[in-house]
Parts: C-alpha cells; structure tokens; sequence
C-alpha cells in the first residue's frame, strides 16, 4: 500500500474553501495533519467554527483545528459576507461542532507539522498567507521542510476578482504574501506553486454538478448542506453578472497540491506590489529574469472538466461514507 500523502491546509472557511476541505476528507490517500483557520472570507473565529463543524459532520475529530491571526500583518481586516454568507457557509446551517480548538496557534501547528514530517509535507494555503507569514518569521528554514507548497491567489495575465488587478487573498494580506514568495527565494526550498485566478476561473460549477450530487447521495445530511452553501454562492455570481454559477478555486488548488502533473505551469519570479495606488497586492510574474531567478510555478493550464467531474464524485462518495457510517 502506497503511504499517504501528508499535508496541512490553511484556509479562511468560506464555500469554496469548504470544498477544498471536503475534497480533501475524502481522500483515502489524503492524511490531513492539521487545518489552520486564516481570517479572511469570514472573521478566523468563524472561520474556526466551521472548520470544526464539517469535520465534526465528517466525523473527523481526528484532525486538529488551529486558530490563526484575527488581523492581517497590517491595516484592518477585510471580510467578504456577500460572497459567503454571514457565517461564510451559505445558507448553510451546521450543526456546532463536539470538538474543541487545538491549543496550538495557527503558526505553530505550522511549524510542529514540518518539524514533525520533514521533506515530506505538503503545504496548501487557500486563504491570506498571514499566519504562513507568521510561520516563517518564527522559522526561516521552514521552505527547506516543505515537500511543495501550493498557493490559491493572484491573477497572471487575468483581471482581478477584488480590484481591477489583484485576487481576494492577496488584497486581505498581500504583506503576507509578499513575505511568502520573498521566503521561499532560495535554492533550497521548493518553488511555490500558484494557482491563480487565471486558471480557477475555468473551473465551474453549475446547478447540475449539485444535482449529480443529490444523485450520489440524495438523502445525506452532507449534501444538503453543500447544495445550501451553494446556492449562495450560485446567487453571488449571478449578482455580478456572471452567471448562475460558482468558481471552485480552492478545490482546484487542492487538486494541483496532491498531483502537479495534472497542471502546466511555467517558472516565473513571483512580486507582490505594495504601494501602488491602483496596483495594490497586483501579483507581478516575471519570466524573463528581470527581477530575478525563478521562486514559484505560476500554473497556466488544467483539464478543468475532468476536476469539476472528480470534485462532484469524491464529494458524493464522501456524502455516501458518512450517511453509512451515521
């Protein structure tokens, strides 16, 4: 039997993001370390909660939860309720989780995991990069401990979903990010991978993917609170004039953090603007050495049906496996 795949999410829980956890919960190849809750989409309390309660749902206690920073590294917190809901899930209402928080703070649980699996773990940030950041103040040897790293955020060569320019993660803590990709730019550590907006918005869903998953599993509790959350995130979209519809960027980095060979992607050196008055958390690629050797693999192309199919059928076979096991 082949060894599991060790990694250790930090996200700001949010639908999209809920996605990328279930997905990852129903990997059987998948052990998930540890799951830090970034603020972000919602504040890192709420975020914390629902990171609780779908592992409770899941019956996953086994999986800590860490609270991270409540304010990014500087200015106030940004939070995104329209996009996600009041409480960051939709419509959905999740039952309150049994489990409680691990003592460990977000930083922390970052550090212990890439001390405890060293070489060996996979890092996957879908949310602000604040206590990654945090992280890598405290241990600047940490991108030596990492397998890989992948990163959802940014925009290359694409438009902004929160300025004209920059991504949502990067405008929550683009000091963050900045001290992310300025970390990892040594030749010891892996290159991040970035999943940004000019890939994950090829990954859709639509009302059918959420109808294949009432076919899956019709009656369980799982799938009707992802039909719930959903349909929030289906009404955001339309509210954009975007259709009735829902990008699934933070499965799709899951995805890309289990597997990269299932992505193209090119070696670029990765800038985040700080100053600018209309460029503010820009993500700047160069690929032409101008700024510098390479320090991340911009992702540039993915078989974006095939995900959207392996999404909905984990996700229906998760739904299965928990509605038996209950």
């Amino acid at each position: 039997m082949n060894e599991k795949s060790r990694l250790f999410l930090d996200c700001d829980t949010g639908i999209d993001d809920s996605l990328a956890l279930l997905y990852l919960l129903a990997r059987g190849d998948v052990e998930l370390v540890g799951v830090a809750s970034t603020a972000g989409n919602v504040p890192a309390d709420v975020v914390a909660a629902n990171n609780l309660a779908w592992l409770d749902l899941c019956g996953r206690d086994d999986v800590p939860v860490h609270l991270g920073s409540p304010v990014p590294l500087a200015g106030a917190l940004r939070t995104a309720e329209d996009t996600h809901g009041p409480h960051g899930v939709g419509y959905a209402s999740l039952p309150p989780a049994n489990t409680a928080l691990s003592s460990v703070d977000a930083a922390g649980a970052w550090l212990a995991a890439a001390d405890a699996h060293p070489g060996e773990l996979i890092g996957l940030v879908i949310g602000p990069s604040t206590n990654l950041a945090l992280a890598l103040r405290a241990d600047p040897d940490l991108p030596t401990k990492l397998k890989r790293l992948v990163i959802m955020g940014g925009a290359f060569g694409a438009a902004g979903n929160t300025t004209p320019v920059a991504e949502w993660n990067l405008v929550v803590d683009p000091e963050s990010a900045a001290e992310v990709f300025a970390a990892f730019d040594r030749p010891d550590a892996p290159d991040p991978i970035v999943c940004g907006l000019n890939v994950t918005e090829q990954m859709i869903l639509r009302p059918a993917d959420v109808e294949r998953l009432r076919e899956c599993a019709a009656d369980a509790p799982l799938v009707h609170h992802l039909a719930e959350a959903l349909r929030f995130y289906f009404e955001f979209h339309r509210s954009q004039d975007e259709g009735y519809l829902a990008y699934a960027h933070d499965p799709f980095a899951a995805m890309v953090a289990l597997d990269p060979r299932r992505v193209t992607g090119v070696a670029a050196h990765v800038e985040v603007e700080l100053t600018g008055a209309l460029t503010r958390a820009m993500t700047v690629a160069d690929r032409r050495g101008m700024l510098g050797p390479p320090n991340a693999v911009v992702v540039t192309e993915a078989d974006t049906s095939t995900m959207v199919d392996e999404l909905v059928a984990s996700l229906g076979a998760l739904a299965r496996r928990v509605t038996s096991r209950g």
